[in-house]
């Protein structure tokens, strides 16, 4: 069972290990066992470089459509919240004027 504490790798250590998969010419175990790291984490990150040059399979969000999406779902839920508000208002103020 994995450790409940999740390491984290600068930027600049994923793209290194990143390019060491594309210029040495072996695979993302060798490469991951070398570095000693998770060779689902290393393959992940390949994954997603590839992606983000145009390379990954179809369909795949790049790492800029990942954040896009991200932001907008927190607008939408921002967005959601602010017309409740007004729903319960105009709820209330058509109460009011019935009086």
């Amino acid at each position: 069972m994995g450790s409940k504490y999740m390491k984290r790798y600068s930027e600049e250590f994923k793209r290194d290990a990143i390019v060491l998969v594309d210029s040495t010419g072996k695979t993302v175990t060798a490469v991951a066992r070398d570095l000693g790291i998770s060779s689902e984490s290393l393959r992940g990150w390949y994954r997603q470089a590839k992606t983000d040059r145009g390379e990954g399979r179809p369909g795949e969000l790049t790492m800029a459509e990942r954040e896009e999406l991200k932001r907008l779902r927190k607008l939408a839920a921002e967005q959601a919240k602010t017309i409740e508000v007004l729903r319960k208002a105009a709820v209330f103020f058509a109460k009011e004027s019935d009086r």
